[in-house]
This record gives structure tokens, sequence and C-alpha cells, in this order.
């Protein structure tokens, strides 16, 4: 037998006994060394080491939204050794990790990660899609079922009922009965409720109208008591007091370009996108929103997953706990100032030295060793066209109704008036079939149509037939992308696909959400319990990062997981 089959055979029979003996705990019952005898050293090293639990105590899932794979490495130097470095240093570095399907955006992405699943079968292909079931757009987090906990507005009507398929936490809860406890912390909700997943002990995200953590009924009826306390704070109202000030001299900031560019977005009420920036509300705009797009929303998630550390006691017993933190503020910062402004430098700075805070934290409560993290992003970025074009790489912005007053004009000309599209989202073309069938008009032809027109556009470079994959002309590994985006009640008929660096509808910085290297190349990150130092190159997907850290845990991954664990870990 091959020694890496024989391996992954030792692998599983030692690793299914002792999960068991783990799982089948009560809460706070003291666990015994597993009676299994050992078969390999190799096994044995990967899930113990002398002196620490034979399961982490905590499993603390991280994600960075809109942070791309090079910012580990561009930035480096200027990390501090407790926050990415130590993670980098000392943990396992999948150096090739990218995105398996083409919506990258915040909601699939966060889902992906947690599910090990694609857009198709866990049903979160956008923030927003076109439900045909429902008739309307609907939002990846909404439930108008549930009420607001913890303020008087809506921003609480949310819930994960519309994402498919379970999650990292929701197989965890299973495996013990209940017993392991679930949060998820984030700024934006569809960052907390997605990864916290359907049968978590909570899920928590800010409230920009009141200053507030929130929740909604879905989990629960009242804030927990730590929430209330650490409410009654009120260090959004400190923040909004502060000015954003660079953290280093600004010369110092050599891998960014000068602070004044005509092609950056500047805060609401500055007249530029430069340093200090301010925190003005202006007229219908939430009080605290504007804290978002700064380095204090990355401080204020992690001040209150510190407080849910605490009130929560995660990690302080013998049951795996899993705490899912996301930190928004990097990409409200993306959006507006771009990859190569000095905002986003000075940002993943602060962030990194949030995370080694956090780190420590962890290392005084839980215990150094004891617990386990991964980190990785929801999805990359694109430079600002603007910014690109200083270098004379091919990019640009389209108009934002450039592409479907397109499709309309030659559906028109070509079958009369009618509706013939129901939404255009996502960069998808959402059909009307009910029409379409009663002209008795095929798809097929109306995609004819529809593609000669756009083809004519600057910045289309193909319109790909969702229905049709095996007839386009793609390569392989680009097809694959539209695959697993393709839900029939959710996804669109046709794809408008632009050429690299090319998005629509922004004149000032920049977005994500393309098949391109850019927004799919994603850091990916192991670090703590049962991980040794290394990295790999070799390409491995989202999807792989729930059945890996499931494999970790001895227990089954996500119902609607595509992944495979990453190998090299368990060497």
């Amino acid at each position: 037998m091959h020694y890496f089959s024989l391996q992954r055979l030792v692998w599983a029979v030692f690793l299914l006994p002792v999960s068991f003996s783990i799982y089948a705990q009560p809460r706070n019952q003291v666990t015994q060394p597993s009676k299994v005898a050992p078969t390999s050293q190799t096994a044995v090293s990967v899930v113990r080491k002398a002196g620490l639990p034979n399961h982490p105590k905590l499993v603390v899932g991280i994600v960075i939204d809109q942070m791309r794979y090079d910012y580990l490495y561009r930035y480096y130097d200027k990390y501090s050794t407790g926050g990415f470095r130590r993670l980098m240093d000392e943990g396992f570095n999948c150096r090739n990790n990218h995105y398996h399907y083409a919506a990258t955006y915040t909601g699939p992405g966060h889902a992906a990660i947690y599910t090990g699943s694609a857009p198709a079968l866990n049903g979160i292909v956008g923030n927003e899609f076109y439900d045909r079931n429902l008739g309307r757009l609907v939002y990846c987090a909404e439930d108008t079922t549930v009420e607001t906990v913890g303020a008087t507005g809506t921003a609480g009507h949310m819930s994960p009922r519309n994402m498919l398929a379970t999650t990292i936490g929701d197989q965890l809860k299973l495996a013990t009965d209940g017993r392991a406890k679930v949060v998820g912390i984030a700024l934006k909700d569809r960052g907390s409720i997605l990864p916290a997943g359907h049968a978590a002990d909570g899920a928590y995200w800010f409230d920009s109208k009141e200053g507030n953590w929130i929740t909604s009924t879905f989990y629960r009826n009242d804030l927990p008591q730590w929430a209330q306390d650490f409410n009654a704070k009120r260090f959004p109202e400190q923040y909004a007091k502060q000015k954003w000030e660079t953290v280093l001299p600004l010369d110092k900031y050599t891998e960014s370009s000068a602070d004044d560019q005509p092609f950056e977005a500047s805060l609401p009420g500055e007249p530029k996108a430069v340093f200090p920036h301010e925190f003005v509300t202006v007229a219908g705009m939430s009080k605290f929103e504007v804290l978002r797009t700064s380095p204090f929303g990355d401080a204020l998630t992690k001040e209150f997953a510190l407080a849910a550390l605490k009130g929560e006691q995660l990690g302080q017993d013998d049951i795996t706990d899993l705490l899912c933190v996301s930190f928004s503020s990097p990409d409200y910062i993306g959006h507006s100032f771009g990859t190569y402004s000095i905002e986003t430098e000075d940002n993943y700075i602060r962030l990194d030295r949030q995370l080694a805070d956090l780190f420590a934290q962890l290392d005084a409560t839980v215990g150094k060793g004891a617990w386990l993290a991964f980190l990785s992003a929801d999805h990359g970025v694109a430079d600002i066209p603007g910014f690109a074009k200083t270098y004379r790489i091919p990019a640009d912005v389209k108009a934002s109704g450039e592409v479907s007053e397109g499709v309309k004009k030659a559906l028109t000309d070509a079958y009369g008036p009618g509706q013939w599209t129901l939404s255009y989202f996502n960069q998808q073309i959402y059909m009307n079939h009910d029409l379409l069938a009663e002209k008795k008009i095929s798809l097929d032809d109306a995609y004819r149509v529809i593609k000669r027109a756009l083809l004519k556009q600057r910045g289309v470079i193909n319109l790909v037939n969702l229905h049709r994959l095996g007839d386009e002309a793609l390569p392989e590994n680009l097809a694959i992308l539209f695959r697993n985006i393709v839900h029939p009640n959710r996804s669109g008929d046709f794809y408008v696909l632009l050429q690299a660096g090319w998005f629509e509808g922004r004149s000032k910085g920049t977005t994500h959400g393309s098949t391109y290297s850019y927004d799919t190349h994603v850091p990916f990150l192991l670090y703590g319990w049962g991980i040794k130092p290394g990295q790999t190159l070799r390409r491995t997907r989202i999807a792989d990062i729930a059945p890996t850290i499931c494999a970790l845990l001895g227990i089954l991954e996500p119902s609607a997981c595509i992944g495979d664990p990453v190998e090299e870990v368990f060497k």
C-alpha cells in the first residue's frame, strides 16, 4: 500500500475513537485519556501534544472582509510578531487558496467558508438575489418572521433561514448533543449570522442607528447580560469623537500611493479622501454608520468578541466551543480607498494589533496551545481602475445601467415590447420565463440575441449561458466557477463576463465579485492546537476549510460540503 494511503488509514482508525470519547462527555465532565493504542507517531503528533488536551477547547474562525492574499506579504514587515505573523510563522499557510465559484461577495463567502459548500447547494448566491419563487429580490440573511433584540428598529429582522446547508458550528452542536457553544460576531449581520449557522447559541451584529450590538429572536428573546453591559459602555460614542490619524508617519507608508488621489472616495462630510479623517454625521445617515469605514470598527468588533469570550465562558470546559469573528471594516475601507491606499495599509497595521491582542487574551483565558484558529477572507478585491491606469494596465468602469439597458433594447428590437427580464443582478440576467414561453421564444434564441448586443459593448468579454456550460468555450477551471453558482430558483440565466480589471457602477473606489484571481485568491491560515508549522502551494479551495476543521475535530463535515480536508495539514 502507498505510504500516504496507509497514513490516511491510520489517521482514520486513530482519530474516530478518540473524537467519540471526547464528544460523548457531558459538559464539564473530565475526559479520561483514550484507551485506544496509538498506531502511528504521525497521528499522535497531529492530534495531541504533550501537556495539551486531546481536542481543542475552542476553535476561533476569523474572516477578514475583503482581504486579498497579497496583503499578508505586502505589509509583512510592519506586522507585529503576535498577529498575522504569528499565524504565518508558527501555523500552516495554504498559499494558493482560491474561491471555487464566480459570486465573490460577502454573503456567499461567509457561507462557503463555514459550509464547505457552494452557492449552487447552500443557496447563498449573492448578498442579494432574485428569488423566482417569491418574485422579488431577497437579502441573503433577511427574515421577516423574527424581531430585533437589543434595539428598536428593523436591523434585527435577520436569520440564517435562507442558507440551505449546515455549518461547522451546526455539526459541532450535533456532535456534542448541543453542549458545544457556538457564537458569531461581526459588524455586518451576514458576516455574523451565516458563519454561526442554524443551531448557534447566538449571532450578534452592530446597529449603526443606536450604536448597539444586537441579535434577533431567531436566537433568543433578550440580550445576554454581558452584551447589555458592553452596550452600556457606549464605545461607539467614544470612537466617534476621535479622528482617524495614521499610526505611523505618512512617509513610512512605502507600500501605498500618495495620500491625495482623485480616484479614491471620501468619507461622508469630508471634502477630500485624505488624513486625518473625522467622523461627520450627514443627513439621512445613521449616527454611527461612518465608524464602519475606519479602524474603530475592527476595534469595536474585537472588544465585543472578548466580551463574548468571557461572558459565554468559551473554551472553559471539556467540550470544544466555536467563536466566529468577522472583521468587516477592511471591506468598507477597501471599497472607498482601494488596494494601494494609505488608509488600507494603516488599517491592516492596526488590525494586526487587534489580532495580536485577541490571541494574547486567548492564551490567557483558554491556554496557549489549547485553542485552534483559522483565518480566511470572504473575497478579494480589484485595484481601482484609475490606479491601474497609472501603470497602463487595462481597466475601466461601466455605468450601472449600461448592460441592463443594452439587454432591454436588444430584446425589444428582436421581439417587441415586454418585460423580457426580471432582474439584472450580480452580473446575471434573469429572464422572464413565462413571457418567453407565451411568445414561444426559447432561452437559447434569447441568449443569442443578447450576446450579439453585449459583445459590442466596451469591457464585455463574453456572455455565459448558465444552462449550457458544457457548450461554452471557457477554460475548464473557469467553467467550474460558473457551475458552482447555478441554483435554479436563485441564479440568473446568463452571466455577463467582463474583462479583467473592469467592473460596474463606481466612479470612485473599487469593488469585487468577479472570477479573476484578485477576487478569488485569499488567505487560509491555520494555527494552534494540532497544527504544525508548514505551507503548501498546491491549489486549495475555500470549500476545503470546513472539512479540514471538521477532520481535526473528528466530526462529520457540513451537510452540503463539497470540499476535501487539506491533507498536508495532517502530515
